[in-house]
């Protein structure tokens, strides 16, 4: 007997150590999952940081570019080629407002090889069905139907207030869209998911509808067809992309041209109207405000909704009467990034912050009021601005423009029109929506995959009749599914790292000097501490530079960082002798910049401008900068690059010897 009881306690106890040891490995191995998680999140964030962090410096070049085209219509010797996208004709020039339809359907013919879409209007839902299908497919709507759409479309708008008031007691619930930036197939799954617009089905698109993807035409007319058959049921609020000269930068002037090339002029200038027309902000229940950006501590709704709303056919072009009294106090005026680059020590006063807090106009100046101005500044902040967790109301320093406002600002306006919650868009969440200022403010983004696939969800909101709102998340996924989630992270980060070398690369020499400041024995070698500060004075995106470094230098045994590896694995695509090495960085960093410009000159869309005209808006653009180059250097460059010596240049070829290739990268591909 005790033979059997010693046999069962030595089992218990092997039993024991058995169980205790496969806790331990329990233990470890959820340890190191917990771990291996952490460090993909902590990638996974500080790529979407670089991402968002360039976006912004991005639009803050948007506002200095929009400002050259003010030097350039003032100092050009030949303003008509640059004028025309100022001064086009107005619409009604175009075509008589009330002769839309059958004037288009008199001049513009539609063969019978076109297999697409067929509109008659007043449209209906068969005609709204019919362009989904089409969509689906890639196929285009023929120039006179998208003609005919924005005239209608406008025709509507022109009778919706500034400020759209909605109630509940009319459907169970409202469905309320943010961002979408031309991402078809995000619209198309918002309605499978959640229906087509209907009498009770009824949506709010928060603006935001183009630029950056690559079909934001085709989601304008779904939306626009959408409107015409149910305008008391399908509502949209103007973004800030809904914007010509945002337009020209981000991608749809591009798409439209591409698309309608023989009636692309007269689609933007008709959408330029269009865009100018829609609402500036919804209201559900008299409870909930719905407009893009955000507020101010000056917001005033009232004013709002009395204002011409169709005047500022773009934000980035402020009232005459601001640049006059921008010229009175300029020397008051600090520039938009006063470390960023050497160019803007030169041009203070060009380039500016454009907010109603802390504006152009400083508060302590002693100018009148003009109603002008205070129009344009109303709708800047409610296109532009941003919530913050601070208190109070500032200038919002990422964007260029706008500001950003704390809970106290949500709270005074909130206090002022009885109000319960704020819903806004304009802001990229990782997870399609945000809720801040103690769930009074929701930020609700509805492109998914914006900066790369699999970098983030997309949302919209359900609104109930008691105003409680429910979010569904969705994301649009091709490839995605394929890949593990620390594939999908790998994918993001290395796109991000990617975005940042070639910011790096446009800003060697500036950088270069600011390393050797902190490297005071010649050695190319300083300091982490010291590499973080250089990166961050030189390039202002905030980011966790001594998290990155590992990424983006080496470090040698010392603990001290090479400086100069961060350009060891960049170089500019293709060899150019004939330039100097300033130059090829100002080329390459203005290279977006200059394409734009470049388009504008090119009124036919050929691709190619005459060197008279290169060299004169190049001589523009440096003098508006305050960047000093050589002009032999140029001049041996465009005629070297004239390869049949007509006397014309592909401003195309030209600028795609000025991209950024990955040495690594390349080597990978060959």
């Amino acid at each position: 007997m005790g033979s059997i009881i010693g046999t069962m306690g030595c089992s218990s106890s092997v039993a024991d150590r058995k169980s205790e040891k496969v806790i331990r490995a329990a233990i470890l191995i959820q340890n190191w999952y917990r771990f291996t998680m952490a460090r993909l999140e902590m990638r996974r964030r500080y790529s979407l940081s670089i991402f968002q962090s360039i976006e912004y410096a991005d639009e803050q070049d948007q506002l200095q570019l929009s400002n050259f085209f003010t030097f350039m219509l003032d100092h050009c010797t030949h303003p008509d080629s640059v004028s025309h996208i100022f001064t086009s004709p107005s619409v009604s020039q175009v075509v008589d407002e009330g002769l839309c339809l059958t004037e288009f359907e008199k001049k513009i013919d539609v063969p019978d090889s076109y297999y697409g879409p067929r509109l008659s209007f007043p449209l209906t839902v068969e005609d709204a069905n019919a362009l989904l299908h089409a969509f689906r497919n890639e196929q285009l709507l023929h120039a006179r139907y998208v003609l005919q759409l924005l005239c209608e479309t406008r025709r509507v708008l022109k009778e919706m207030p500034n400020i759209t008031h909605l109630s509940t007691s009319y459907s169970k619930e409202i469905t309320v869209c943010g961002d979408l930036h031309g991402n078809l197939d995000d619209l198309l799954l918002i309605f499978y998911k959640n229906g087509l617009p209907s009498e009770q089905n009824r949506y709010v698109f928060n603006g935001d509808f183009v630029d950056r993807g690559k079909n934001s035409m085709e989601i304008l007319i779904i939306l626009f067809a959408f409107l015409l058959i149910y305008p008391n049921d399908l509502h949209l609020n103007r973004g800030n992309h809904e914007d010509y000269i945002m337009n020209l930068r981000y991608g749809f002037t591009k798409e439209v041209s591409k698309k309608y090339k023989d009636h692309g002029k007269q689609i933007l200038c008709l959408l330029r109207d269009v865009f100018s027309w829609l609402p500036l902000a919804t209201i559900i229940d008299s409870k909930v405000l719905i407009l893009h950006g955000g507020i101010s501590d000056t917001t005033d709704l009232d004013f709002l909704n009395a204002l011409e709303r169709n005047k500022l056919k773009s934000l980035m072009r402020p009232p005459k009467s601001v640049s006059n009294r921008q010229d009175q106090v300029k020397e008051r005026i600090p520039t938009t990034r006063p470390s960023k680059h050497i160019a803007n020590q030169n041009v203070a006063g060009k380039t500016q912050h454009i907010s109603s807090s802390g504006s152009t106009v400083p508060s302590g100046s002693n100018l009148p009021p003009d109603p002008a101005l205070k129009e344009w500044k109303q709708i800047l902040d409610i296109l532009w601005s941003d919530p913050r967790s601070q208190k109070g109301c500032t200038p919002n320093k990422c964007r260029g423009g706008g500001c950003y406002f704390g809970p106290d600002v949500t709270a005074k306006l909130f206090e002022r029109y009885n109000l319960k919650m704020l819903i806004r868009s304009h802001e990229f969440k990782p997870e399609g929506y945000e809720i801040s200022h103690d769930g009074k403010v929701i930020t609700i983004f509805s492109a998914s995959n914006y900066y790369e696939e699999g970098s983030n969800r997309g949302a919209y909101i359900k609104l109930n009749p008691e105003l409680i709102p429910r979010f569904v998340q969705y994301q649009v996924s091709k490839h995605t599914r394929r890949q593990n989630l620390q594939q999908r992270v790998g994918t993001i980060e290395s796109s991000a790292l990617k975005s940042l070398r070639e910011k790096i690369y446009a800003h060697r020499s500036e950088l270069t000097s600011a390393f050797a400041q902190y490297d005071l024995n010649g050695t190319g070698r300083i300091s982490v501490n010291d590499w973080a500060a250089a990166m961050e004075s030189v390039l202002q995106l905030e980011l966790p530079w001594r998290m990155l470094r590992p990424q983006l230098a080496q470090m040698n045994p010392d603990g001290e960082v090479d400086f100069m590896s961060c350009f060891y694995d960049l170089k500019i695509g293709q060899p150019v002798k004939e330039v100097q090495p300033a130059l090829v960085e100002t080329l390459c960093r203005y290279r977006k910049d200059l394409e734009i410009i470049f388009n504008v000159i090119d009124k036919d869309h050929s691709g190619l401008i005459s060197l008279e005209e290169f060299g004169q808006t190049w001589k523009l653009f440096t003098s508006h900068l305050g960047i000093d180059v050589y002009d032999d250097s140029l001049d041996k460059l465009v005629l070297s690059i004239d390869y049949n010596k007509d006397g014309h240049i592909d401003f195309n070829e030209f600028l795609e010897a000025f991209h950024v290739v990955h040495r690594l990268e390349k080597k990978a591909n060959s």
